[in-house]
């Protein structure tokens, strides 16, 4: 059954691809079997810290499993390195400007109240749409737009399980950034799997198809999770970031102090102290227990997903919200215009799909709101500025030509496959403060800005207007 529904994905799949370049392409609504469920996994703070992305370092065997029959976007990057903003730009579809998605806290509601979510435009198109854990990163955000209301654990997001570390919250303390779960540990991310796995049985007997939501929260900070998947990590190996300094001639206004590290009781709070390179290793290897402790769930997960039946019928998209540095640049969590924050994964599987493809165009996270409506057939919303993959990441299109857009307040990113070139503007927007531009060809770790270089200048030149347009494209 997998086969032949994955059959009807094929041409699809030769466009996504390219293997036949004098295939017609069809509109992706002209080849899915109706209806479609789709499963859609959300995991917060995850950069491509992962086996099938290349990592060394990572222990990811069921991300890895998943991506051998699956999409896999190799440049895919966020629209703002925020939870809040990045979300409210991919459940809308909308690229961020001056107007809206700026900060952690951005709601979709708030900023784009004309614009039906993703979820909100399959139910009413007769999917029952459900929230599990962290979507949006409201949890009341655009909360009429789901059929049940969207459900989260009763949980401080700190989400400490071992009692030294309760108590000192319960004092009024913050706690510290990293956890080792007892073995009686039961962190929100176990509780939002079991409801999840519980709704899929449920809504497998309901007659319309589903949207099933499910937001993971680590590897978020504090990086709490059970000590086996500490234990499958040895920290040396890990190590410490390669580069950590500011790229060679960059602008101040890229770098920052990283308070939300520093919020932490173990982490020096004056702004002008590094983290110590002791503590570091304990960060890097709290994020990695972290991302093998989400692998496992998302393990459990696709297991049932398989176990019911309904694989063969379930397109399953997973996503990370932005970025992380662990170091490099000499910077923690996101809030910055470099690649480290700026990347994510993105895996597509289809209906019945047993075979991974790698896709190497840059895609936008804005391109998942299209994309899922070509493949459920389902007509998009005018205002989705985003494209569909299934039609634009051909290398006969556009699409290797088509750059990322992403903004951090006074920065704005376009990223190309061979670039990426930021502009810093004062807060009036009224004058360019700092540039940087980077070959990622020649220079893939951004420790080199470029930007003042004779010989870049004509590269320079072209990419700022590219920006410039693009600036424009997402205030419409």
């Amino acid at each position: 059954m997998r086969l032949f529904s994955f059959c009807l994905f094929c041409s699809v799949c030769f466009v996504l691809l390219c293997y036949d370049a004098t295939t017609n392409p069809q509109q992706s609504d002209d080849l899915v079997p109706s209806p479609v469920n789709v499963l859609f996994v959300a995991i917060d703070d995850l950069r491509p810290e992962l086996g099938c992305y290349g990592s060394s370092t990572a222990i990811t065997p069921n991300f890895d499993a998943f991506a051998q029959e699956a999409f896999v976007f190799e440049r895919a990057v966020c629209a703002v390195p925020v939870c809040g903003a990045s979300r409210a730009s991919v459940m809308t579809g909308l690229r961020p400007n001056e107007d809206r998605f700026r900060t952690f806290s951005s709601r979709a509601d708030e900023d784009a109240p004309e614009a039906p979510t993703m979820a909100e435009w399959l139910k009413a198109h007769g999917y029952t749409a459900v929230s599990n854990g962290k979507i949006l990163h409201k949890n009341l955000d655009s909360k009429d737009g789901w059929s049940e209301k969207p459900w989260r654990p009763d949980r401080i997001f700190r989400d400490y399980q071992n009692p030294e570390n309760t108590r000192i919250v319960a004092l009024g303390g913050h706690g510290p950034a990293t956890e080792r779960g007892g073995e009686s540990a039961v962190y929100a991310d176990d509780l939002i799997l079991e409801k999840s796995i519980s709704d899929l049985e449920r809504l497998s007997l309901g007659e319309d198809p589903f949207f099933l939501g499910v937001g993971f929260f680590k590897p978020h900070l504090p990086f709490c999770a059970p000590e086996r998947f500490w234990d499958l990590h040895d920290p040396d190996s890990i190590g410490y970031a390669t580069n950590r300094y500011a790229p060679k001639h960059a602008p101040k206004e890229a770098m920052h102090s990283y308070g939300e590290l520093r919020a932490y009781d173990d982490i020096p709070s004056e702004s002008h102290l590094d983290v110590p390179d002791s503590m570091q290793l304990i960060l890097r290897h709290g994020y990695h227990a972290c991302v093998s402790y989400v692998d496992h769930l998302f393990g459990q997960l696709i297991q049932k997903l398989e176990e019911s039946g309904l694989a063969d019928n379930t397109l399953v998209v997973v996503w990370g919200d932005h970025g992380w540095q662990l170091g490099e640049h000499n910077l923690w969590a996101k809030h910055a215009n470099f690649q480290t924050s700026l990347k994510v994964p993105l895996l597509i599987r289809l209906p019945g799909q047993e075979k991974g493809l790698r896709v190497s165009s840059m895609v936008e996270l804005t391109d998942l709101y299209p994309t899922i409506c070509a493949l459920l057939g389902i007509e998009r919303p005018p205002h989705v500025q985003g494209v569909d993959l299934g039609i634009a990441v051909d290398g006969q299109s556009t699409a290797q030509k088509r750059p990322g857009f992403s903004k951090f307040h006074g920065g704005e990113t376009i990223t190309t496959e061979a670039f990426s070139y930021t502009e810093f503007r004062n807060k009036t927007r009224t004058r360019v403060t700092g540039t940087m531009l980077f070959n990622l060809a020649e220079d893939p770790n951004e420790n080199l800005n470029i930007s003042d270089f004779s010989d870049a200048a004509s590269i320079k030149a072209k990419l700022s207007s590219r920006l410039d347009s693009l600036r424009k494209v997402a205030v419409e």
